[in-house]
């Protein structure tokens, strides 16, 4: 397929580290910024697209380098060739981790491209069965003071999101007290007729996991994301087993064979995907596929403003995950931002993503 101008001319590159607006923690992380790196290409017909991934700014060069070589001069009318493309040419790089954030940043870039060369909106030239998706608020950060954390849910609660997140394996679970202590207060706030959901980021081991799920279970939870690492295949079809709540996980996910693995080890109740991480929209409606095989529910980590798109494809998605910091961010660097409505993201008929970079406003996060 060629011709018509419908060849990459150029991919152009941008990086922005945009910082918190207060420090923010998990049960094993703290970080004070986040790196957005942008991708746009080019048409010879004159069309642009965007898509962008978080992760660091080292994805700039092997974007302009590696992958930029499999993707100029090729049709964009034909993204899963590019994509298998661009996939064999880091196969002495590794797969996961940055490599295919980097891939995932032009894939996303390149779906809204060849829909905008098609004067179609995304989730219509991906085969939507839906026009709009259920979200959920998360943020809830183990380094917010009880106050803060406590308005922070209300407030989706009040916009009409009727399910929330927040953030419990406070310091690797040696907090595990305080855990218990900020999931009643929040529980007390928000009353018994919304869902809240928890997220230990793998900061349990297995017996204090399975202990505080049954607490969290009592208080009305439903939803247990990494109560031990992600990586703990056996440890997490142990949880399932044992608590009546579901038991999530999937989110640092990079390659059909980690997701087929989760699902023949039995390890969640509800998968979960990162478009930005499974090396983009490609990969990411490939991994719902293999779930709808399984009977097994989907869920899309993070990314909203992107992920509202493919996400209206899978019959058995649950719901996009609407992560405070990623929302942030959308907001300041792009126009075009989808807002929930009620508890809903419902993506236009703008062409592509309806997504555009504001220029001026972004220069000042600029880096490298």
């Amino acid at each position: 397929m060629s011709g018509d101008g419908f060849e990459v001319d150029a991919l152009e590159v941008s990086v922005y580290e945009i910082p918190t607006d207060q420090p923010e923690a998990d049960g094993t992380l703290q970080w004070d910024s986040t790196v957005v790196v942008v991708v746009e290409p080019r048409l010879r017909n004159g069309v642009r697209g965007i898509g962008h991934a978080w992760g660091h700014q080292c994805m700039k060069p092997l974007i302009d380098g590696t992958l930029a070589g499999e993707v100029c001069g090729r049709d964009v009318r034909d993204v899963p060739g590019i994509w298998e493309s661009m996939v064999r040419s880091i196969r002495n790089l590794g797969r996961p981790g940055i490599v295919s954030m980097a891939i995932a940043a032009v894939d996303l870039a390149l779906w809204d491209t060849k829909a905008r060369a098609l004067g179609l909106p995304l989730h219509r030239l991906l085969g939507a069965v839906r026009d709009a998706v259920p979200v959920y608020g998360s943020g809830g950060f183990t380094s917010y003071d009880e106050k803060t954390l406590v308005e922070q849910l209300e407030g989706w609660v009040a916009a009409g999101i009727p399910r929330v997140k927040m953030k419990v394996g406070t310091d690797r679970g040696r907090s595990w007290r305080r855990d218990l202590e900020r999931v009643r207060a929040v529980r007390r706030a928000i009353g018994d007729g919304v869902e809240l959901f928890v997220d230990a980021n793998g900061g349990y081991d297995r017996s204090l996991a399975r202990r505080l799920g049954e607490e969290y279970a009592a208080l009305g939870v439903t939803w247990f994301e990494e109560p031990v690492s992600s990586d703990d295949m056996d440890g997490l079809q142990q949880l399932r087993g044992e608590l009546a709540l579901d038991v999530t996980a999937g989110e640092y996910g990079y390659h059909l064979l980690y997701f087929r693995e989760m699902l023949r080890h039995g390890c969640v109740d509800v998968m979960q995907a990162d478009v930005a991480r499974t090396a983009g929209i490609t990969d990411w409606l490939r991994v719902a596929a293999l779930c709808a095989a399984a009977e097994v529910p989907y869920s899309a980590h993070c990314s909203p403003s992107q992920s509202a798109h493919p996400a209206c494809v899978p019959p058995n998605l649950r719901h996009i995950e609407w992560f405070h910091d990623h929302v942030r961010i959308d907001a300041m660097l792009f126009d075009g931002v989808l807002q929930p409505d009620g508890g809903c993201l419902r993506p236009t008929d703008a062409p592509g993503n309806g997504l555009s970079l504001k220029r001026g406003d972004a220069e000042r996060w600029r880096v490298g």
